[in-house]
């Protein structure tokens, strides 16, 4: 694929420590592409990952994720986007379990990751870990992606309810991850507004006007409420969604690291970039002094047009004549 300076989606991203004094082990990457030369179709990536693990090994895991799925989506032909997706999320995991085996200070460490990836209007999704993708269409939300905690099991399995869920105690704990030492299983399922169920079956499915796409670590979701989340996201001008979120969060405790990309498909209305001149250019230069010369004659000669006319046409001013008042003198007869 082929980079370009502007995506076909408006996007905005951000991240933040939180309020308890953490290192900031989120990374985040929107990129925007078009297929090849000879195809125009545009293409936009953008993905979010969450570290784990001390000594600042988090932040390196997450790192490593974010620059290497990043560069596979990059390097690809964007034909097989589950495949490529998948293919680079093992071959990012077994990069972090290599760096954390040569690192004593890295042992243990990596990273959830979900990212999105629109090709036309076509939208593809992988994730692992506890990150979330949202979809805001209409007046509705959909969570898109399934977090592989124990909570999560837990009320699959109908342990729990989603309240308590995200409650309880073992709310953080995470089945899934990218530098686990089991081979990571990438979550392809995803969930549509024609079919609600997680299903691997609804990736490529199309995005409408107006969808906005909200992909977020836990430090959101776990501090801001989904229907809080909804009213933010659908309600807000796109440009204030992430920091409104990401204050939010913060406002209710900001127990994590924050991290919150928004997207949102245009309305259909096309804008239309005008070549810049580049006035450095001789041809360029001569072209608008010719430009500005045409328009002071065109000045000149409707001045004096204007001016003929009032002389040809207009009436002349009558010459004002002096007039005397007369002085009456009135006698008054003497007594």
């Amino acid at each position: 694929m082929i980079p370009v300076e502007r995506g076909h989606l408006q996007a905005i991203a951000d991240s933040h420590a939180g309020m308890q004094g953490k290192n900031n082990e989120d990374q985040h990457a929107i990129t925007a592409y078009q297929l090849s030369a000879t195809d125009s179709t545009p293409s936009m990536f953008a993905i979010v990952a969450d570290g784990i693990g001390g000594h600042r090994a988090g932040e390196v895991a997450s790192d490593i994720a974010v620059e290497m799925i990043s560069q596979a989506v990059a390097q690809s032909d964007a034909s097989q986007p589950t495949a490529i997706l998948q293919a680079a999320f093992i071959q990012a995991s077994q990069a972090i379990i290599a760096q954390s085996g040569n690192d004593p200070e890295k042992q243990g460490m990596g990273t959830t990751c979900v990212c999105a990836w629109i090709i036309g209007k076509r939208l593809y999704v992988a994730s692992v870990g506890n990150s979330r993708l949202y979809l805001v269409r209409g007046s509705q939300m959909f969570q898109m992606t399934v977090d592989h905690t124990w909570v999560q099991e837990a009320v699959e399995a109908g342990v729990l309810t989603d309240e308590q869920a995200r409650v309880h105690p073992h709310a953080n704990i995470i089945h899934r991850y990218l530098g686990s030492p089991q081979p990571v299983e990438v979550d392809l399922r995803i969930r549509s507004e024609k079919n609600p169920t997680f299903s691997e079956g609804n990736q490529g499915m199309r995005l409408q006007p107006r969808d906005r796409l909200v992909l977020c670590s836990d430090g959101l979701s776990d501090m801001v409420s989904d229907e809080d989340i909804f009213q933010i996201a659908k309600y807000n001008q796109l440009d204030d969604v992430v920091p409104d979120l990401i204050e939010q969060a913060n406002l209710n405790g900001g127990k994590d690291n924050i991290t919150v990309i928004a997207l949102e498909v245009p309305d259909g209305r096309k804008w239309i970039r005008l070549p810049r001149l580049d006035l450095s250019d001789r041809k360029v230069r001569a072209a608008l002094s010719y430009v500005g010369l045409g328009l002071m004659v065109t000045v000149i000669l409707a001045a004096l047009v204007m001016y003929g006319w009032r002389v040809l046409f207009s009436e002349p001013t009558p010459t004002p004549t002096s007039t005397v008042t007369p002085i009456v003198v009135v006698e008054t007869p003497a007594p």
